[in-house]
């Protein structure tokens, strides 16, 4: 079945290629090119480690397909979305991600026949113009206080009216519209004019769910980008700097090979490894110190690596405490990867999952694991203690990337230990992506 119009339709064959010097993932090979991608630098590593590229023009077309197929399959006229990893999802179009996260100056609209219209900032139609797939280029999608001030409400009617026209041009008399994040005034002003509004989250998530084989091979390239990166924080790990000093590290050399930015800053040492989400500081790490760290790495190509590691400072030999944290630890990610298969519900997910001693469950993570593709993504699995609260139902499936991760810290104790691993689930059960190797001190002795 046809999914879009005939003018924006397009064919891939990966055998045929322009004449121009392209790169492995079949973009210009051309440092002045406006499109960002990854370095030489990065290229050069994946080549050493056997990787392969993803096909980015094949990566693009499935995610937009995927897109569609939700929306046929809710009956929807079309979806509107404001976040920038939803728009990047549906365009592979990057414009101040971080910025546009909280001024919500871009947007897109994508027809249930895969029409796309992206809202750019203005002055910016030169960034996505190497991507055939939006079919068409507006400005005007800004009506926040900042930016419009007192007429903001104007803003959002004219806005919303040129919503509804591509509506009614793409679909008919369907009035049904699923928006992801909007500003009040821009959803007052849709609603006014008679749209039927659901949730755009619930489409895009179960959109973005299924990875293809180029988003697996991004991903690939993108965690092996954070390990070399995390193995340079090793390095760094000395005593006398401080947590602030290791943690650059990682925004340096991710940035060195084409990676983008960073969520959070998950890092800590020493006491203050415990409890977690203690972000880095300025405190000075000594010999001996517990140092863990979760990367929350948006990488190349926009693929997050959500690792954590956590190792001792300056070759010191732990303790027995920093031990029975670690293995815990180790043996509850290790556990939890292994009984992953297709077809598992997430409630039997929480119910095979390997069960925290007591005295570190006050203090567990937020999750058992939860999906990842552009950053955290659905599904979540909870632990027993927060089914009732915060459970919902799901299925694993082929396709689905995943982070298991762990968190081991007694209420009063010392020190903590974070440790998380980035796997995909196959046909027949799990592969683990993460290659970053365990401490083998901290794993040793009786």
């Amino acid at each position: 079945m046809e999914i879009r119009p005939a003018e924006v339709q397009r064919r891939i064959n990966p055998a045929v290629r322009p004449s121009r010097q392209l790169r492995p993932d079949g973009s210009p090979d051309d440092n002045d090119r406006v499109e960002i991608g990854p370095t030489a630098l990065a290229f050069s590593e994946w080549a050493a480690l056997g990787l392969e590229a993803p096909n980015l023009e094949a990566m693009r077309e499935y995610r937009l397909q995927r897109i569609v197929q939700q929306l046929q399959a809710h009956n929807l006229a079309g979806i509107l979305l404001f976040d920038p990893l939803n728009i990047r999802y549906a365009t592979d179009t990057t414009n101040m991600q971080v910025w546009i996260a909280h001024n919500h100056a871009r947007a897109c609209f994508i027809s249930a026949a895969g029409y796309v219209v992206l809202w750019d900032f203005h002055n910016c139609d030169h960034l996505s113009a190497h991507l055939p797939l939006v079919s068409e280029l507006r400005s005007g999608a800004s009506f926040f206080y900042f930016e419009t001030g007192d007429q903001t409400t104007a803003h959002a009617e004219h806005f919303a009216h040129e919503v509804v026209e591509l509506m009614q041009r793409h679909a008919g008399d369907n009035r049904r519209l699923a928006i992801d994040k909007i500003e009040m005034a821009g959803l007052w002003a849709i609603q006014s004019l008679g749209i039927d509004v659901s949730d755009g989250q619930q489409v895009m998530e179960h959109a973005r769910v299924i990875k293809s084989i180029d988003e697996v091979r991004a991903m690939r390239c993108a965690i092996a980008s954070t390990e070399a990166a995390m193995h340079k924080m090793r390095e760094m790990s000395v005593p006398g700097v401080t947590e602030n000093d290791i943690w650059a590290v990682l925004h340096a050399e991710n940035i060195r090979r084409g990676g983008e930015w960073i969520e959070c800053r998950l890092l800590s040492s020493g006491p203050r490894t415990n409890p977690w989400f203690q972000e880095s500081g300025p405190r000075v790490v000594a010999a001996g110190d517990m140092l863990a760290l979760d990367t929350d790495l948006i990488g190349p190509y926009g693929m997050c690596a959500d690792l954590s590691r956590s190792w001792i400072i300056g070759g010191v030999t732990p303790t027995q405490e920093q031990r029975t944290l670690y293995r815990i630890a180790y043996e509850h990610i290790q556990t939890n990867i292994s009984i992953l298969k297709p077809g598992m519900t997430l409630a039997e997910v929480t119910a095979k999952a390997h069960r925290l001693p007591e005295i570190y469950r006050a203090q567990r993570y937020g999750v058992i694991m939860h999906g990842v593709g552009l950053c955290d993504e659905y599904p979540c699995v909870r632990y027993p203690e927060d089914v009732e609260g915060h459970g919902y139902h799901g299925v694993i499936e082929p396709g689905m990337t995943l982070c298991v991760e762990a968190y081991i810290g007694a209420v009063g104790g010392r020190e903590g230990v974070k440790l998380e691993d980035q796997v995909l689930i196959t046909e027949t059960g799990v592969e683990n992506l993460t290659r970053f190797p365990f401490e083998a001190d901290l794993l040793a002795g009786g």
